[in-house]
């Protein structure tokens, strides 16, 4: 009976041990200024420009019935929108897009050949949106990258490729997007591999630090890796299980408290 009560006390103090453990705070952007309200420098996103063999999704649309008639478009709430005649669609009905040819144009049903070459992206809609003017009144157009990319990989909770949605697509929102970080990421040490005109450049920045809003890799390009490297000090077994061990101590606990208390009632 004693030893029972001796395990019993040993378990039960393993368990009140283990739930005192707490999780180290992981403060990001952090500074050592104890100013509250601080101005960052500014750091503009470089636009990227439309290149041969991109692929574009133009889409076009008209408050007029006219454009349902002239390029099939559908009704949505008197708003009538619509891909080109001919475009292509991909798995799950995405668009597959026009590609830019290695002149720089691209071949529009109905308005034909346009250069495109050269232009951001809003440069590109409103030159688009001059020619479909001659078919449509008032129409508005809107011009998007289909075949950009970036990969986030190593430890984060959902490495994968993602689709690069604009030139303001950020570090942390792709850190985001990937489920964050997990215990065992280094946020210290990130790095960013960039094929920038077939020069590929490795970068590394901290997460730690407000500097990251001024580094030139805070805005995300085309064709960009992220890679979370793993802390030296990573343990063998999961973050699940790690944050579960308190509770099944406290159970093992628990359950070692009853069968004392019931040996004794027994006696």
């Amino acid at each position: 009976m004693n030893k029972l009560k001796l395990f019993s006390f040993f378990i039960t103090l393993m368990a009140i041990q283990s739930s005192c453990v707490t999780t180290p705070t992981i403060t990001y952007f952090d500074s050592t200024d104890s100013t509250k309200y601080q101005i960052l420098p500014e750091n503009i996103p470089i636009i990227t420009k439309i290149r041969p063999n991109d692929i574009l999704a133009i889409t076009v649309g008209s408050l007029s019935q006219e454009s349902n008639d002239i390029l099939n478009f559908n009704n949505i709430n008197r708003i009538f929108t619509t891909n080109f005649p001919g475009q292509n669609m991909g798995q799950f009905g995405q668009p597959l897009g026009f590609l830019v040819d290695n002149t720089g144009q691209v071949d529009l049903p109905m308005i034909g050949r346009i250069s495109l070459n050269g232009l951001k992206l809003d440069e590109a809609a409103e030159k688009v949106r001059i020619e479909v003017e001659k078919l449509l009144k008032s129409p508005s157009v809107t011009v998007r990258f289909l075949n950009h990319r970036f990969t986030v990989i190593g430890e984060v909770a959902k490495p994968a490729v993602y689709n690069l949605i604009d030139d303001k697509t950020t570090l942390t929102e792709a850190l985001a997007l990937a489920g964050d970080l997990t215990a065992f990421g280094n946020r210290t040490n990130v790095m960013i591999i960039r094929d920038y005109y077939g020069k590929r450049e490795m970068a590394r920045v901290n997460l730690l630090s407000k500097e990251i809003f001024s580094s030139p890799y805070y805005y995300l390009k085309d064709g960009d890796m992220i890679y979370i490297e793993p802390l030296k000090a990573k343990a063998t077994f999961s973050d699940q299980k790690v944050q579960l061990a308190p509770l099944y101590l406290s159970g093992a606990s628990a359950l070692v408290v009853l069968i004392n208390v019931l040996v004794n009632i027994i006696k």
